[in-house]
């Protein structure tokens, strides 16, 4: 469970920009829960998608503020990990999924595992290098993406899969590949992890905003200039919330934005 960032611009911009500091620093403070690594990935100048990552909290890594600090791309993304209990904090585990230049973060919990993994073919339970649902669910993405030979036929049947035999988990993911962003927004059925998160507080009060009954919900605004989509868990006033269960993608270049269909589911 994580929170999610990411943006497609007209030119190459920075996090920090696009956020602006305050919201960036009230992202980056939702390390409370999520500290369990971070990660990035952005669309360079040349074409390819580029990353990095770490199992270190982003408010104690100094390469997280530095990189978010930098123009690198003109479309990326942002991920703060909150591990799914019993799953180690490590390289392999966070986010985001490398596959070429494609990159994947997700937000939830898919399971049973092994009800995940009989979705794989052979080939492609072999690219696993971690122990993450998330990484599953992103090489079910991939290995769609391959059969259809199209990146939104691919996108919409594993998701299309995923409603079918996980109705009551949260799809919430972004993914970054040379030509478009996509965002998932599938979580009607999910719950909030509200006892995770009282645990980590002495007090309600003190738990981010709308984590208790809105930790899956999503917000998105245009500019004339940008396309951006975030998790819960910062001021969003003045976004407009993404419809539950849907699904779209982001033309890098020109910003179109094409919903996806997912039914039947």
């Amino acid at each position: 469970m994580c929170r999610l960032f990411g943006y497609v611009s007209a030119a190459p911009t920075a996090v920090v920009d696009e956020l602006g500091e305050e919201a960036f620093d009230e992202f980056t403070a939702l390390t409370r829960v999520h500290g369990d690594g971070w990660g990035m990935a952005w669309h360079d100048a040349d074409g390819s998608t580029k990353t990095a990552r770490s199992p270190l909290a982003a408010d104690v890594d100094p390469e997280y503020a530095r990189l978010a600090a930098q123009p690198l791309g003109s479309a990326g993304i942002v991920h703060l990990r909150w591990a799914t209990g019993g799953l180690p904090v490590s390289p392999e585990n966070t986010h985001p999924f490398v596959d070429g230049n494609f990159a994947f973060g997700h937000n939830g919990h898919v399971g049973p595992m092994d009800r995940l993994e009989a979705l794989l073919t052979p080939e492609s339970l072999e690219k696993l290098r971690g122990d993450t649902d998330s990484e599953r669910y992103f090489r079910l993405i991939m290995q769609c993406i391959d059969e259809t030979g199209d990146e939104a036929e691919g996108v919409s049947k594993a998701l299309r899969m995923l409603m079918s035999e996980f109705p009551n988990d949260s799809l919430n993911a972004l993914l970054l590949t040379p030509a478009h962003l996509f965002a998932v927004h599938v979580n009607s059925r999910a719950d909030s992890p509200k006892e995770g998160l009282r645990a980590l507080f002495e007090s309600p009060d003190a738990i981010p905003a709308r984590h208790e009954n809105e930790y899956y919900a999503m917000d998105y605004q245009a500019t004339d200039s940008c396309m951006q989509v975030i998790s819960s868990g910062v001021d969003t006033q003045g976004w407009t919330p993404v419809p539950p269960d849907t699904a779209a993608m982001i033309d890098i270049e020109t910003r179109e934005l094409t919903r996806l269909e997912l039914l039947p589911a």
